[in-house]
């Protein structure tokens, strides 16, 4: 059974869409794809308006089946080099001084896609020389080892990978993915980088319970998490997952006291929260909500 969404639980409209115009145009006129469009992100206009998004690579179809997420499953294509390279244009056209990075899974490579995520880190940095990049990547459930040390070679600016949910659901709600193998990821990771930021992001509102919250929040810190975005998840579309609790705002409040407690060097939590959401605030260390 569906719970009704709370009356305050809303988004501001823009009321000016010359910058969601041109985003959107831009991006399909380059076959390219961003996953704010592809996974009917909440925040998807209010960051077009701003002139900000993250940009997807690897194709817009995945290997994993999540049921929070509204990503096209399937059989991906090959790999698009030069995607690369017209994303690398794109985001000197539209002047941006920190970008997102993204994929889909790709269970079909050997690499999960590590060697072109740092291809794409190279080329975005050629073109556009002071920039930041964040990757914000999947499990690499096949080839942890493999994906570090390409990343290794050639680290982005913070590293991302999203634990999404308490430990007890994440396998119900990520088939596929493994609770304990994101954890050693992100702590693989920061031991080979010690100096490059790692980030990760919990939805709620899926069954978890505090103490189950409170856990993976330590979880993520004792395996070197510095930065934590907390947020609501939202049904995408009535094929996804229900919404089993709508988090209130005072809640939020209290976690993100708690992360600080913790230990964590930033933390961002709210309803409309998301680990990429004014990724560039949270680099500097703003508040957002």
């Amino acid at each position: 059974m569906n719970i009704l969404k709370p009356k305050w639980l809303k988004i501001k409209i823009p009321k000016n869409y010359k910058n969601i115009n041109f985003i959107q145009r831009s991006i399909k006129k380059n076959n390219l794809h961003s996953v704010c469009q592809e996974s009917l992100c909440p925040n998807l206009m209010h960051c077009f308006n701003k002139g900000i998004a993250t940009f997807m690579i690897l194709g817009n179809i995945c290997t994993r089946k999540c049921l929070f997420c509204n990503i096209n499953k399937g059989k991906p294509d090959i790999v698009d080099f030069s995607e690369a390279k017209k994303l690398s244009k794109l985001i000197h056209k539209m002047n941006l001084k920190y970008v997102v990075i993204t994929s889909v899974n790709r269970d079909d490579l050997k690499d999960g896609g590590a060697i072109f995520f740092s291809y794409c880190i190279n080329t975005i940095r050629k073109k556009n020389k002071k920039i930041k990049v964040e990757i914000l990547v999947p499990d690499f459930k096949n080839c942890k080892k493999k994906a570090v040390t390409i990343f290794t070679y050639n680290p982005p600016d913070i590293f991302n990978h999203n634990i999404e949910s308490v430990e007890r659901i994440h396998s119900k709600i990520k088939p596929g993915g493994n609770y304990k193998s994101s954890l050693n990821l992100l702590y693989m990771f920061k031991k080979k980088n010690p100096t490059v930021p790692t980030k990760s992001g919990i939805i709620l509102g899926l069954g978890e319970k505090m103490k189950e919250i409170l856990k993976t929040m330590h979880d993520l810190y004792d395996n070197g998490v510095s930065m934590l975005t907390i947020g609501q998840y939202l049904q995408p579309t009535k094929k996804h997952i229900l919404v089993k609790k709508y988090i209130t705002v005072e809640k939020f409040k209290i976690l993100k006291r708690i992360g600080k407690e913790i230990g964590f060097t930033y933390i961002a939590s709210g309803p409309f929260v998301r680990s990429s959401y004014n990724a560039e605030l949270q680099f500097k260390g703003r508040e957002i909500k």
